[in-house]
């Protein structure tokens, strides 16, 4: 039984319309897949609504998404039907998920990771079905030093971690902590972009890295 069931747990949607974060973290991503050639394919873990994903329909590639919230497949496949989008766990198996797409070249995750009780086997998730070679893009809120003492200054840390948003964010990383992670589920060549407001207050931050071949 998927961890999500044991718990109760649903993320509901109601529309496809494009987030507030999409504007700052698109651009950051896109520096990171400017070279990825036509006909890739592509996975977005965590797909939600499908919105995000969809900002790419204009790139030459194949494009799939996941996640495991029924309304929000069920919004994507009737908003972006030239998008194969699958109704799946990512922090369970990569079997299902390699079984319908096959190895992909890049997969993409902004702002799921932070939601997450099983983060590490979403990253194993992720390496399994990323072909050698193949790329992790994944994106998530930012906290340094700078942002969380003027968090604490500003007496905004109650607001921050969100304790009162149903299904909100359980997971706060650093690049430091993220990057361990990554690491620890294999990935190398991790690089490091900022998203959002000025440096070392950003609101998000990109991490990219490779499966080795």
């Amino acid at each position: 039984m998927k961890i999500e069931e044991q718990l109760g747990i649903s993320y509901e949607y109601t529309a496809a319309n494009h987030e507030v974060s999409h504007s700052y973290l698109k651009p950051v991503v896109d520096q990171f897949l400017e070279e990825v050639p036509p006909h890739s394919v592509i996975l977005d873990m965590g797909c939600g609504n499908g919105s995000f994903l969809s900002l790419y329909r204009h790139r030459d590639w194949l494009l799939h998404g996941t996640d495991f919230s029924t309304t929000g497949i069920e919004l994507a496949k009737g908003n972006y039907p030239d998008i194969n989008f699958i109704l799946g766990d990512s922090q369970t198996s990569a079997e299902d998920l390699t079984n319908q797409i096959g190895p992909v070249d890049v997969v993409i995750s902004t702002e799921v990771i932070e939601h997450l009780y099983n983060p590490k086997a979403f990253l194993r998730t992720a390496y399994s079905v990323l072909k050698p070679g193949g790329m992790l893009v994944i994106t998530t809120p930012y906290h340094g030093y700078l942002k969380n003492l003027a968090l604490a200054v500003t007496g905004s840390m109650d607001k921050h971690f969100t304790v009162l948003w149903d299904h909100g964010h359980i997971k706060f990383w650093s690049a430091k902590t993220l990057s361990k992670a990554i690491e620890e589920a294999g990935f190398r060549d991790i690089r490091f972009k900022g998203a959002g407001r000025l440096p070392y207050m950003w609101k998000s931050m990109a991490l990219a890295c490779r499966k080795p071949l």
